[in-house]
């Protein structure tokens, strides 16, 4: 009669961790990674001033930012191909050049025109650093150092948003708004000197014919929803357009799954949703990033016009959050052993939830060490549940597509972080219209919170779709599958 196994019996030895060369190559991609992530949120900081240097309405500036995200939605599904056809490495590498090369033309710009065509190149950069980087992780990693290596990954995409905001402040306060691109250089040039030195190549030996209608069809249909979404809720573009965009886009995206059902190996690979860790990664993981995308947009402006407060003062506070997320870092590793994939994301993703909802209660009132806190811990349940979804959507990936597995990743996370945005403004927007006020006041302020905090905790009951024993052996739960 066989026992039952206790469930001590899983932890077996001690916890994996990353191997130097693991978190070198980890330390690598997350630089570029964070340059992307930080040139996107202080750009935003910067509009205005970028306005005053062109002559331009700072309605209208708002292109800088969507001419970035259209050349994102129609290059990053090319990402994985590309890095079959020509080499992980070398099409990384080549991307943080071609990002760094848009950063100095961005900083050369004589009007907004120009500024536009530099945007879109540092996007074709951008749409190949993110899936690239991510595949060269997953392809020299070994699987039980996955989730350490996941934890240095996924700083740049929790301290970005959070650190870009005071960074833009500073640059244009002290400094001259160009400098917010040139300050990518010298991190530019790192990389790809670091990326040369230290990271092997690795490639696919036979890379699938090219899907060039799927592309365009992706293409199509990705920058227009991201350009919808982007909109809507912001008054930006009249109503009409908006709609004409997400129809346009939704119809496209149709055409698209008609097309990936009909071909061998389409651009994004949809059958990857039938591998369940995958799915409900990406399910859950783009409900979780409402929040993440939401909270660096709604709370510097809680902050300057509920508290009014200065931005300098708003970036000081809003720093906590990754602050908390630096310090989750090395516990990550033995959180997820110790608890469990499925657990984690369960019950850590309703504590997430319930602080984003916190930041509804927030006054001018509060003593500042109570909003320290809850960002704090924010930032901390955050982190743990970024990585445990970075790392779990992998679990079951085989290697032969694990290209496909990145492009399409990343395209539903750059679509729910956008999707963030959209539905924080909108909510926001909705608010206030609703009180007649010229303004939002505090209490629209608790409305889009709580609006966001439960699009996030939507996220938390999906995880148990997951097997019980998901991610066992990620976690160093389990011992490693014997090769057959």
């Amino acid at each position: 009669m066989t026992e039952p196994k206790p469930r001590a019996a899983a932890l077996r030895g001690p916890a994996p961790t990353a191997s130097s060369r693991s978190r070198l190559t980890a330390l690598i991609v997350a630089c570029a990674l964070l340059m992307q992530n930080l040139d996107s949120t202080v750009l935003a900081t910067a509009l205005p001033a970028m306005a005053r240097g062109f002559g331009e309405d700072p309605v209208r500036m708002n292109v800088a930012l969507t001419s970035y995200l259209l050349s994102l939605a129609v290059f990053i599904p090319a990402s994985g191909w590309m890095a079959d056809r020509f080499g992980a490495r070398r099409i990384f590498r080549a991307a943080i050049l071609v990002f760094t090369l848009g950063s100095v033309l961005c900083g050369r710009a004589p009007n907004l025109g120009f500024l536009v065509g530099a945007r879109i190149l540092q996007g074709l950069g951008g749409a190949m650093m993110v899936p690239v980087g991510r595949l060269l992780l997953l392809r020299t990693v070994e699987k039980s150092e996955l989730v350490a290596a996941m934890a240095w990954l996924t700083m740049p995409a929790l301290i970005g948003p959070i650190a870009g905001p005071p960074l833009g402040g500073f640059i244009v306060t002290y400094w001259d708004w160009r400098w917010i691109f040139y300050i990518n250089v010298p991190i530019g040039l790192a990389g790809i000197l670091l990326v040369t030195w230290f990271i092997a190549e690795v490639r696919e030996p036979a890379p699938d014919p090219f899907d060039g209608v799927g592309l365009a069809l992706s293409g199509i249909s990705l920058s227009c929803l991201m350009f919808a979404l982007e909109f809507f809720g912001r008054s930006v573009m009249p109503t009409a357009f908006t709609a004409t965009l997400l129809g346009v886009g939704l119809v496209a995206g149709a055409l698209y799954l008609r097309h990936a059902r009909r071909h061998p190996k389409p651009i994004l690979d949809l059958t990857l949703f039938r591998i369940p860790t995958f799915g409900v990664s990406v399910l859950a993981g783009s409900l979780f990033r409402l929040g993440i995308g939401a909270l660096p947009f709604l709370l510097p402006l809680l902050i300057q016009i509920g508290f009014e407060e200065t931005a300098a003062q708003s970036g000081m506070i809003t720093f906590a959050s990754a602050a908390g997320a630096l310090v989750m870092k090395p516990a990550t590793q033995g959180l997820l052993r110790w608890i469990g994939f499925r657990p984690t994301l369960l019950w850590n993703g309703a504590l997430s939830a319930a602080l984003l909802s916190a930041c509804a209660a927030f006054r001018p009132g509060w003593p500042l060490w109570a909003i320290y806190a809850v960002l704090l811990l924010g930032g901390l349940v955050r982190s743990l549940q970024f990585t445990a979804y970075n790392s779990i959507a992998f679990a079951e990936i085989p290697r032969e597509r694990m290209s496909a597995a990145s492009s399409l990743y990343s395209t539903f996370q750059q679509l729910s972080l956008t999707l963030g945005i959209a539905v924080g403004a909108a909510a926001l927007e909705f608010a206030t219209w609703v009180g007649g006020h010229a303004r939002p006041t505090l209490g629209d302020f608790t409305f889009a919170f709580l609006v966001v905090g439960l699009a996030s905790g939507l996220a938390a009951p999906c995880a148990l779709l997951l097997p019980p024993e998901a991610g066992e052996e990620l976690a160093g739960r389990a011992a490693p599958k014997a090769a057959e």
